[in-house]
């Protein structure tokens, strides 16, 4: 897929526990697992605003295009 999701990088750059995100947003760990895996179809806004709150950053930050190479 050509959505990366960066999630894992902000959390390591805040030094934040994938378990404290999810508390904070309200989301199980397991819901956290599979958007930060990129298994997720899709992320509502309001759970991406809620990321880029917790973790002080912008959504080009979690999320990023990468150009397919077919």
């Amino acid at each position: 897929m050509p959505i990366v999701v960066n999630v894992d990088v902000m959390l390591a750059k805040r030094k934040m526990p994938s378990k404290e995100l999810a508390e904070k947003l309200g989301i199980t760990a397991a819901n956290l697992s599979i958007l930060k895996t990129g298994k997720a179809k899709g992320i509502r806004f309001d759970t991406l605003e809620g990321i880029c709150k917790i973790l002080d950053c912008q959504p080009g930050d979690v999320l990023e295009y990468v150009a397919s190479t077919r």
